[in-house]
């Protein structure tokens, strides 16, 4: 089921309208007749660590020669490569 309602109803009913979300129903927020925002619930994303492991390789090469640029914004000022 979607529900439609405008910024003043969605501000002055946002708990009521997130518990309707949250037991399914679709939100459509909408100003002057035309809809600018949907709630929806939410659906966290999985994170995997190391997903790239054995998938890719670089030689200590590709750390040579590092722009100070980059050097600085990862370690300051004072550990920058001259």
């Amino acid at each position: 089921m979607t529900v439609n309602v405008n910024i003043h109803e969605a501000k002055t009913h946002l708990s009521r309208l997130l518990e309707r979300v949250a037991a399914g129903e679709h939100v459509v927020i909408s100003k002057a007749g035309k809809p600018i925002a949907d709630l929806v619930p939410h659906q966290a994303a999985r994170v995997v660590f190391g997903g790239l492991k054995g998938k890719i390789s670089y030689d200590d090469d590709a750390f040579v020669d590092v722009d100070p640029d980059i050097q600085r914004l990862f370690y300051g000022d004072e550990h920058a490569a001259s």
